[in-house]
């Protein structure tokens, strides 16, 4: 018996998408099989979903040749849903309920003794977590991982933003201190259910061989201070971890800088200055 098409399936269920969750919800398998595309997906890989809600991406995921899908959703009505719909998929599909910000999915492997060839994340993310999510990853064992992941466009452009660009700045320098990052397509507001006010982006992440910078910790505190008053010259906002002037001075940095002008190196030769502030 095959199943009904998933938008039909959502209305006669009434699953509707909840603002409070930040839901929009695409079902396009055309976009969802390109978004599922954009990394080389094998067949002794596990992919990380997170926030699926009714499984337009899912189902894009479960036609390439993952070993796993594992889907991490907080709203139960959507639990139960990816368990009936995709009922002859569960084999493949491990379906979570859970929070996505308590759940650390290298950590997940290791608990559940899932070994795979890799593990690779791929998701339209909440809006209202989906930052806090990436910095998660990108700071933690994850950052080893590639990464296909949905974002406003304002973010992925934040993500993947050079030194000098307007969305340059703390997001931007932890992302590519070890990692790559690029816009890998854009997703008409439109192409949603209900549809965002704001466009989208899906990020692509893939690890670098070997990291400029490593102690992200340090990283992010100083990028925090830069760029909390980006308007201000460096000798203003590095005020909160110490004598500003002095630390710019032991990292060969020009004072008068605005944050958005220091380049990563800039950064990392600051970071090595307060550490032995």
């Amino acid at each position: 018996m095959s199943r009904p098409k998933l938008g039909e399936y959502i209305r006669e269920n009434e699953l509707f998408a909840k603002k409070s969750l930040g839901q929009h919800f695409l079902l396009d398998i055309n976009l969802t099989s390109k978004i599922a595309g954009l990394l080389q997906i094998d067949d002794d890989d596990v992919i990380f979903e997170i926030g699926p809600g009714p499984g337009g991406l899912t189902q894009a995921l479960l036609n390439t040749k993952a070993k796993k899908i594992i889907a991490i959703e907080k709203d139960e009505r959507f639990v139960e849903h990816l368990k009936t719909y995709f009922s002859d998929d569960l084999g493949r599909l491990e379906v979570i309920s859970g929070d996505a910000l308590k759940i650390f999915p290298a950590q997940y492997l290791r608990d559940n003794g899932i070994e795979c060839k890799s593990a690779k994340i791929i998701a339209n993310l909440p809006y209202n977590v989906g930052t806090q999510l990436f910095l998660n990853w990108v700071t933690g064992e994850e950052k080893d991982w590639e990464m296909a992941l949905m974002f406003q466009m304002e973010v992925a452009k934040r993500i993947c933003a050079q030194t000098g660009d307007n969305h340059y700045g703390r997001l931007a320098i932890l992302t590519q201190a070890v990692c790559h990052a690029h816009v890998g397509m854009h997703v008409p507001r439109l192409a949603f259910s209900p549809p965002p006010k704001v466009e989208s982006a899906v990020a692509v992440i893939t690890p670098k061989k070997k990291n400029r910078y490593d102690d992200l910790e340090t990283l992010g505190k100083v990028t925090q201070a830069a760029f909390s008053q980006r308007r201000k010259m460096l000798r203003s906002s590095l005020a909160p971890l110490g004598d500003a002037e002095a630390l710019c001075e032991a990292a060969g940095v020009k004072p008068t800088l605005r944050p958005e002008q220091l380049s990563p190196e800039g950064f990392y030769a600051l970071c090595e200055a307060v550490k032995k502030n």
